[in-house]
């Protein structure tokens, strides 16, 4: 007994960080009657369509709810109370860290009768907060060309983004920094599912990138990411850096299995020669790029799974130029008329310290 209580004691005084911020979404909005009067009591249920989610909640005096740490998917929303219709917004899109805002206004009636309408009509654009920025989904992701596969490539279409040129890099091993509204390369802050996910060597992110001795770090798969947001006038919830933040949320199973299996591939019959290359000679070149993913239900509407694996094989040859010594060069002939520099030429004719100009049998060391 006295040891338990030791422990519980133990774990009631230690003390320690919690930095994980937000990525999930908000839907909130206000309940009115059909004379524009607030509605308070009615009760407010959401749904997720894909993972059967359901949050439910009333409105309070002033006919305001909010829903708070939704898991970002589509919703519907329906509003019940008696004496009006029952009101349903479907096809509702809750993103990244953002607050979605669904008004409604009853029409009077029995509950049995619905109103729907479409999430699709609500406005796009934010208003219940002053954030700047970007938000790229999977879709997007999925029908732009990204160089590398590497989600950091959406990020330069947010307004604000350019390369920085003091430290971005294509080497191999890196994805390059990115400078937004002018800020450092190196004072981004990247989140990945609301856990810090930077470097605190270099203060890079920590995936994408090269490690601290230039070899590869993780690699995100672009399938596996449900969406990327880019702000750069945050919230004080993110802080840490005073340039960008990238939110950036993994996908999840739903109800429904799903899945895709990938294979981009680059040849050498696929590119032009090398302008040093010999007309009949190519350098050997193959790279493929190929994974895929698989998502479903292990309980329905309770527990999923989400697997995605990605891979990439290369060969490839390298051309160089390299100076190699003539036929005679290896015997230990040196004369001036077989060089090419005009430097080593005159350095043959006028300093060479053996006659002939063959250097002697004991001194020529070719092996």
């Amino acid at each position: 007994m006295k040891t338990r209580l030791s422990v519980l004691l133990w774990l009631l005084l230690v003390s320690s960080s919690l930095l994980a911020q937000t990525f999930r979404g908000t839907i909130l909005g206000t309940v009115t009657d059909p004379q524009g009067a607030v509605v308070a009591g009615a009760k407010v249920a959401v749904h997720n369509v894909d993972t059967g989610l359901e949050r439910t909640t009333q409105t309070s005096a002033d006919g305001s709810y909010a829903v708070p740490e939704l898991p970002i998917g589509t919703y519907t929303v329906t509003v019940t109370q008696s004496g009006f219709q029952t009101a349903v917004t479907s096809k509702v899109a809750v993103n990244v860290a953002a607050e979605k805002r669904v008004d409604v206004v009853f029409r009077t009636g029995q509950v049995s009768e619905k109103v729907e309408v479409s999430g699709e009509t609500l406005p796009i654009v934010e208003t219940t907060t002053d954030t700047l920025g970007g938000t790229f989904t999977a879709e997007q992701a999925k029908d732009l060309p990204l160089n590398g596969r590497d989600f950091q490539k959406m990020i330069f279409l947010t307004p604000g983004v350019s390369g920085s040129p003091d430290e971005i890099t294509d080497s191999p091993g890196s994805f390059g920094i990115f400078s937004m509204n002018g800020a450092r390369g190196r004072s981004n802050n990247f989140l990945l599912d609301g856990t810090d996910m930077n470097d605190g060597y270099r203060n890079d992110p920590a995936i994408n990138e090269a490690g601290v001795f230039g070899t590869p770090a993780t690699i995100l798969p672009v399938d596996a990411i449900q969406e990327t947001q880019v702000v750069s006038n945050f919230m004080p919830e993110y802080g840490r850096n005073a340039g960008a933040t990238v939110n950036i949320v993994t996908k999840s199973g739903t109800n429904a299995l799903h899945g895709n299996f990938f294979d981009y591939f680059r040849n050498d019959g696929l590119d032009a020669r090398n302008y040093f290359n010999s007309e009949k000679d190519r350098a050997p070149f193959h790279n493929n790029q190929f994974g895929g993913s698989l998502g479903g239900p292990i309980v329905k509407d309770k527990t999923f799974f989400y697997f995605d694996y990605e891979g990439q094989r290369e060969r490839v040859g390298v051309v160089t130029d390299a100076c190699v010594p003539t036929g005679t060069g290896p015997g230990g002939t040196l004369s001036p008329n077989d060089a090419t520099d005009p430097v080593i030429k005159q350095l043959l004719a006028t300093h060479n310290p053996w006659p002939a100009p063959n250097i002697p049998g004991e001194r020529n060391r070719k092996t």
